[in-house]
């Protein structure tokens, strides 16, 4: 059995699994409020010490050694993926309607045709009707949606827009420079970050059973500028330059146990016919 070329084969596939996620993440370094992904490879070995104490077999036996033989020719796979939330660096924009979040694990709430979705990006705009929008059309909900089930709404008077740290939004009387408290946004902070899944547009979904409370003190609420994506561009450069070089040398095992292990074989087996 070629068990050297199928272990070389599965490891590629690992590779190029990664590489996957490498060109995503590179895709996305300039989406504001992008959080990284990543995945854990694993090797027999690793796994091994973390579940030897839930194998059948007994240590230092005849049969534990027959099951390390088995498998320690298995190739690296994908164990786990995670995603990096931490806040990346915030860029100045001076537009009062883009909002930013400076501390990890807190998220807009936003109304989409799929339902409540969660987002760091807070490039906020107003459509036609005066809604309080992301880019890409979704309503940005106030702290009371779930009692009102109303959107953030501005009107064209509305030419000052002021947002302090908790998300609190003021608005300027019309025709007039003085303030008076209008809708505050919604700001929620999820129980599990683990729980929550990638939808694309930048939005996630929270599989959990939490009902979003918001945060009424977040204090993390910053006006005028934008998250940029947390994605460190050098570093998934390097991970990209090592996984092609992986994937080379994969290649090369392929070849060698198909080509050049298979010829010896033939040629041996021909000398002694």
């Amino acid at each position: 059995m070629q068990s050297g070329y199928y272990s070389s084969a599965a490891g590629m596939v690992t590779q190029f699994n990664r590489l996957d996620t490498i060109a995503n993440n590179l895709a996305n370094v300039n989406t504001a409020g992008f959080k990284e992904d990543n995945l854990v490879v694993g090797d027999f070995m690793r796994l091994y010490k973390e579940a030897r104490d839930e194998l059948p077999n007994g240590n230092h036996t005849k049969e534990a050694a027959q099951f390390l033989n088995r498998t320690m020719n298995k190739a690296p796979q994908i164990v786990d993926s995670y995603t990096d939330y931490s806040v990346g660096d915030m860029q100045k924009t001076d537009n009062s309607l883009d909002l930013a979040l400076s501390r990890e694990g807190l998220f807009f709430l936003v109304k989409t045709p799929q339902g409540i979705r969660l987002t760091r990006e807070g490039s906020f705009t107003k459509d036609d009707e005066g809604k309080l929008i992301t880019k890409s059309g979704y309503e940005v909900l106030p702290s009371d949606y779930f009692i009102t089930k109303q959107p953030i709404t501005l009107t064209q008077d509305n030419n000052i827009v002021h947002v302090d740290k908790n998300g609190q939004m003021s608005t300027n009387i019309p025709n007039s420079a003085k303030l008076n408290a209008a809708s505050k946004i919604f700001v929620a902070q999820p129980d599990n970050m683990a729980l929550l899944k990638k939808e694309g547009n930048n939005l996630f979904r929270y599989d959990g059973e939490q009902e979003f409370e918001s945060i009424e003190q977040s204090g993390a609420v910053v006006q005028g500028f934008v998250e940029k994506s947390n994605v460190n561009a050098v570093k998934m450069m390097t991970q990209m330059i090592e996984t092609n070089r992986l994937v080379g040398m994969y290649q090369k095992a392929m070849d060698t146990q198909m080509n050049d292990m298979n010829r010896d074989a033939i040629e041996k087996l021909a000398k002694k016919g």
